[in-house]
């Protein structure tokens, strides 16, 4: 009898830490419809110029909106690229509908997004902060070996691995009971999130949903596995960027990518910022840092030589 239980306790645990056996069960075509959107911040980023052969794609993070590229989406469409920052489906809308979506329907209408940008363009980048940063991983794994190649990958904050004992990285002790959670209810405490008044350093200005989102969230690390599992097939010039004290993503998934990439011309900056009232995660945000790293990026993008590290 004791040793029946135990054998359950062991595989309860296991379902729980390994997610052995999940799959997406929402995984049909999504798209956006930008009338619904919680606020004007929310919305899409499009910033074209009739001519332009060069664009930038990006891609923002979980659960916010294009809006932390308030900032550097001038700057770029400054310097020459058409911008593309759209609204992924289910964010910046719905919190109730979004908790039902998965990072299959996600990557997909990315996907797409994608592949119809590299039809219009000679030249396309890919940048995106955190789960954004992950896709853009993801993207390059897809693509870096075909005939649509990205032509330059940027990550900010990218995660990989979520809770990882053998790599020393737990972001979030709760996540091992999240699977049996989900079993019960989507979401807990889902609401639009339109500013933060007690932020600070330009953090005051994110605009996304808060609460936890139990289903999506455990779609979203599921996914991390994959992504990690297939660095090595991301070929494409890469630039990942993280800070050290980053309170979201732990900066140690910066390193596992340096080592797992494959890129034929690899960069890194790995930053460490003032202490704000922020968590240091969505660096494009920030007063501080957008106007450097911005500069930073470009540089990246738009030149053939540069250092091989960097650190500010």
């Amino acid at each position: 009898m004791w040793y029946i239980i135990l054998v359950l306790i062991i595989a309860f645990i296991l379902w729980n830490t390994t997610l052995i056996g999940y799959r997406d069960r929402n995984v049909e075509p999504l798209t956006v419809d930008e009338s619904k959107v919680c606020c004007e911040e929310a919305k899409s980023i499009i910033m074209t110029k009739e001519g332009r052969q060069q664009a930038i794609l990006l891609v923002h993070g979980f659960p916010s909106t294009p809006s932390v590229y308030h900032y550097s989406a001038e700057r770029f469409y400054e310097a020459g690229l058409d911008v593309h920052a759209p609204l992924m489906p289910g964010f910046g809308t719905d919190p109730e509908q979004f908790a039902h979506t998965t990072f299959t329907q996600w990557f997909n209408y990315l996907c797409k997004y994608y592949e119809t940008l590299r039809e219009q363009y000679e030249t396309l980048y890919v940048l995106g902060i955190s789960m954004g940063g992950m896709m853009t991983l993801k993207l390059g794994e897809t693509y870096c070996q075909s005939i649509i190649a990205p032509d330059k990958l940027v990550t900010i904050a990218a995660p990989v691995v979520y809770n990882s004992l053998k790599d020393g990285i737990i972001t979030d002790w709760k996540q091992y009971i999240s699977r049996t959670v989900a079993l019960f209810t989507p979401s807990i405490g889902a609401h639009v999130v339109t500013g933060n008044p007690k932020g600070e350093d330009g953090s005051e200005y994110w605009y996304g949903y808060g609460g936890l989102f139990i289903r999506p969230g455990l779609s979203l690390v599921h996914a991390m596995k994959g992504v990690r599992k297939n660095l090595g097939k991301i070929t494409c010039p890469l630039f990942s960027i993280h800070d050290i004290n980053d309170q979201t993503v732990p900066f140690k998934n910066l390193k596992i990518i340096e080592r797992e990439q494959n890129s034929v011309d690899f960069h890194i900056l790995e930053t460490e910022m003032d202490n704000y009232n922020h968590s240091r995660h969505a660096l494009l945000l920030y007063r501080s840092i957008q106007q450097s790293l911005t500069d930073t990026i470009l540089e990246f993008l738009l030149e053939k030589e540069r250092t091989n590290h960097a650190q500010t």
